[in-house]
């Protein structure tokens, strides 16, 4: 208990409001008394019935009074670390010259025009974004809608150690001691800073969440309808999956009380491993984005004290992301989509893969950039190549976004591609054509030309290459 008292004590000093440290009191029981979260299989049902985008179809009253009545808000507090980036991630350049932020605005823009409906955008910033964030949105004049914040503060947490569960001390760099509390944080935030209320008093019943590297979450006026409609306090947004998908969370049913609650990789038995991955079973998944109905939210905090009872995840890391040798420590964390759980009448809504197009990795990026998507005058991210590609760049050398952008010296083309690997130090050429299956190997830095044409076979043209 005494790491704990320490940790609410820092956190105390650091200007955390109370029911946050609350929130993280109650994560750190779980954590003492090992939870592990796991959900058998004996105890659930697949998701199934779900309604589906496809089959939405509202007319332009309904939805303009659905708009008027949302807030979409955008989850941007992390910093794409594991790309090498040290300020916010939404500020990288992934299309065109366009940032994520770039885009987010102008489809919300463009949503506005069409429907002449201010709806309002607002970005959920953490203590290493907000500044950065507010800089890059300055010169959108038309952004902001009176009375409403642009933007709302993430809490913050300490680290733990591994192994005493007591606040690491890191004097080389103190803000490193710190770690944002996860995505479940959105509602604890929304709470302590009065923007829930805020918007409450402005009319505003529904709430639009989705993470900001998800390019494919734009702001739909059909699925604000439906979800006005639809009278549940929460929906979550499920893709079908596939094989590249059994890592995600997928949303099942409780059997014992029906309600619909996320299970994530790491809630699975080992025992129940193979039935959890099998497609014909758990068909969705689960694309974090969802919607919530603020007055729901409003009530159920008000009749928890604020402290939503949401499983705890464990994420190991290091105190410095980027120094493997630092101390061990634990963040505390937990999912947004597992609020699901705690809403009576909580439902789902299956959406196409093009409203989950997150950029995670370079290999993401060099996707996004390239000519397999397009993006339209709505600013609405589309893909137009008949198959999305596989994609592997060497961790090596392609992993950080400085390295990836000095090595990638222009837009590849991977439309005709079914696959690409780049293995060792590359540096390749604007126009780069991929067709087919290709994978690229070298021992010693090489150079792809550009406007060469890559075939399916293991190495290109030895001219192509110097």
């Amino acid at each position: 208990m005494e790491g704990l008292q320490i940790a609410k004590a820092r956190m105390s000093r650091a200007g955390v409001p109370q029911q946050a440290i609350d929130v993280f009191e109650n994560f750190y029981h779980q954590l003492e008394h090992g939870a592990t979260g796991l959900i058998p299989e004996s105890d659930i049902l697949p998701l199934d019935n779900v309604d589906r985008v496809a089959d939405l179809s509202f007319d332009r009253a309904t939805m303009q009074d659905a708009a008027r009545r949302t807030v979409v808000i955008k989850l941007n507090g992390g910093l794409g670390t594991s790309m090498g980036m040290e300020c916010a991630k939404s500020l990288l350049e992934v299309a065109e010259g366009e940032t994520f932020l770039d885009i987010i605005v102008e489809q919300m823009r463009h949503l506005r025009a069409d429907l002449g409906v201010n709806t309002p955008l607002m970005f959920m910033n953490s203590f290493r974004t907000q500044d950065d964030t507010l800089a890059a949105l300055a010169k959108y004049e038309d952004l902001p809608i009176e009375g409403i914040p642009l933007d709302f503060m993430q809490n913050q947490e300490p680290k733990l150690l591994v192994e005493t569960l007591s606040p690491v001390d890191w004097p080389a760099d103190p803000t490193l001691e710190w770690c944002p509390p996860g995505h479940a944080d959105i509602y604890t935030a929304l709470n302590c800073s009065g923007t829930l209320d805020t918007l409450l008093a402005a009319g505003i019943h529904f709430a639009s969440f989705s993470n900001a590297d998800n390019l494919g979450a734009y702001p739909n006026p059909e699925m604000m309808a439906w979800f006005a409609a639809s009278g549940a306090p929460y929906a979550a947004e499920v893709c079908r999956r596939t094989k590249a998908d059994v890592k995600g969370g997928y949303i099942v049913v409780r059997k014992d009380t029906g309600r619909l609650v996320l299970r994530e990789t790491a809630q699975i038995p080992a025992e129940d491993r193979d039935i959890a991955d099998d497609l014909n079973v758990h068909r969705y998944f689960h694309t974090n984005n969802l919607w919530i109905d603020l007055r729901a939210l409003r009530a159920k905090l008000d009749e928890t004290g604020g402290v939503l009872d949401l499983p705890l995840i464990r994420n190991e890391k290091t105190v410095d992301p980027t120094d493997r040798t630092s101390p061990k420590v634990i963040q505390i964390e937990s999912a947004m989509g597992s609020a699901v759980g705690i809403f009576d009448g909580a439902t789902a809504i299956e959406v196409p893969r093009a409203r989950f197009l997150p950029v995670k990795t370079t290999n993401d990026l060099l996707l996004m950039r390239s000519d397999v998507y397009e993006i339209g005058v709505d600013h609405r991210v589309r893909q137009i190549a008949d198959q999305v590609p596989l994609v592997y760049l060497d961790r090596d050398f392609f992993a950080n976004v400085a390295d990836f952008d000095a090595r990638i010296e222009g837009r590849v083309s991977l439309r005709n591609a079914e696959s690409f690997a780049a293995i060792g130090d590359w540096t390749i050429g604007n126009g780069v054509e991929v067709h087919g299956a290709v994978v690229i190997e070298t021992k010693t830095p090489a150079v792809i030309e550009p406007g060469t044409v890559l075939e399916g076979k293991k190495e290109p043209d030895s001219a192509a290459v110097k």
